[in-house]
């Protein structure tokens, strides 16, 4: 909107100009399409939900959602990427988390408001 007039005056209380320069932020914004594209594969959110409840293994999170553990691979690898998964090695093993940070909460909570579901106790 640079150097652009606004057509309409909504006499709202927001301030334009405010909205306007967090618009212009747009990594900002492309960093939170990121997060949305990598949950918007429904194998990896349901990946991702399980790891918020439970720390696993791949052999455990491939049995759990039905799937071979090279595509629990392949979602897994793009979860962390991502920054939404840790993960640590004991052995040979390689145990998988939701990551303890404000990002991944939030995504929790809104996958279960928006599912209309409650954590398991």
């Amino acid at each position: 909107m640079k150097n652009e007039i606004i057509l309409h005056e909504h006499n709202d209380s927001r301030d334009i100009e405010t909205v306007s320069g967090i618009l212009s932020q747009q990594d900002s914004f492309e960093s939170v399409a990121e997060v949305f594209k990598l949950l918007s594969d429904t194998s990896r959110m349901r990946i991702f939900w399980l790891l918020c409840h439970a720390e696993e293994c791949v052999v455990n999170i491939a049995a759990l959602m039905d799937m071979t553990m090279p595509a629990v691979s392949h979602h897994l690898k793009a979860l962390k990427a991502g920054r939404l998964l840790v993960s640590r090695r004991v052995g040979k093993e390689v145990y998988y988390r939701a990551a303890e940070n404000e990002r991944c909460l939030l995504l929790h909570l809104v996958i279960e408001r928006i599912m209309s579901q409650k954590c398991p106790s």
